[in-house]
């Protein structure tokens, strides 16, 4: 057994799972909550305690995955990325991906950092934020359906594409 491969999988599949889980948590779950707490006045320890520790395992299960991927990919990388017949599946998973992986960072978490104050910005820069997040996330949401499809399908290749 090659030992790379198998750990790089067990580590993308892992770091996956905590990704799209807290991708899920914050679409279904905290969205819906953090707007309720805010009205009754309890939100403060959900965006004090709970959201920060989220994003940060968010964000770096985000690069964790991509990169296991990119490992596991070895030196199918550019034919994967390339979108080559042999590849295409995985390779448009791994598109997928990557489009999910540059909306965590570089347009959910810069906007996150401003909502939960710990970059300063105005209140007309805070809604314009909370929009930015609240559109990326949801892109990466239904992003996510597309993105499991194609992973699975990259070891069935022969099944779904010929």
């Amino acid at each position: 057994m090659d030992w790379v491969p198998a750990i790089s999988r067990w580590i993308h599949f892992l770091a996956g799972v905590m990704w799209i889980g807290l991708l899920y948590y914050f679409n279904f779950v905290n969205a819906a909550a953090a707007k309720a707490a805010a009205a009754d006045g309890t939100g403060a320890g959900i965006a004090k305690h709970v959201l920060p520790r989220a994003l940060f395992w968010f964000r770096w299960a985000a690069v964790v995955t991509w990169l296991a991927g990119a490992a596991l990919l070895g030196s199918n990388f550019g034919a994967a990325f390339l979108l080559h017949k042999s590849h295409l599946a995985i390779g448009i998973g791994a598109w997928l991906g990557t489009i999910m992986l540059l909306n965590v960072w570089g347009l959910i978490w810069p906007n996150q950092k401003k909502i939960l104050g710990m970059v300063p910005a105005t209140d007309e820069e805070k809604n314009r934020a909370r929009r930015v997040a609240f559109l990326a996330s949801r892109t990466n949401t239904m992003l996510s359906i597309p993105l499991l499809y194609f992973m699975a399908a990259g070891a069935h290749t022969a099944l779904y594409f010929g």
